[in-house]
């Protein structure tokens, strides 16, 4: 089993996008190369197709904190495929089965 690699903010959204497990030095950022966590919430999924998205857990969302809506702009800003309102996210059935088709 491949061990995550330690990268900074950036580099784990992109190791996210290809795929592949990564943590920030804190592991406050996680993927384990199909979801992505701020912390322990899981704000993003990539599709084996590679599509991604996100939940919008900010101000103009289901604001959680600081840190997560930081997460979330710079998911933003690396070009996630989809944003979705946290209540739509969270009642999809891929936020609990890592396998599912792409609803869309």
């Amino acid at each position: 089993m491949a061990t995550k690699m330690k990268l900074n903010n950036d580099g784990v959204i992109k190791a996210w996008k290809a795929g592949k497990k990564a943590r920030n030095g804190r592991a406050s950022l996680t993927t384990d190369g199909v979801n992505l966590y701020s912390y322990w919430l899981k704000i993003g999924h990539r599709f084996p197709n590679g599509v991604t998205v996100m939940g919008n857990y900010t101000a103009s969302g289901k604001y959680k904190s600081q840190t997560t809506s930081c997460h979330i702009g710079l998911t933003r800003r690396n070009g996630v495929n989809q944003e979705w309102h946290p209540l739509v996210f969270e009642a999809t059935t891929f936020t609990k089965d890592p396998n599912e088709d792409v609803p869309f």
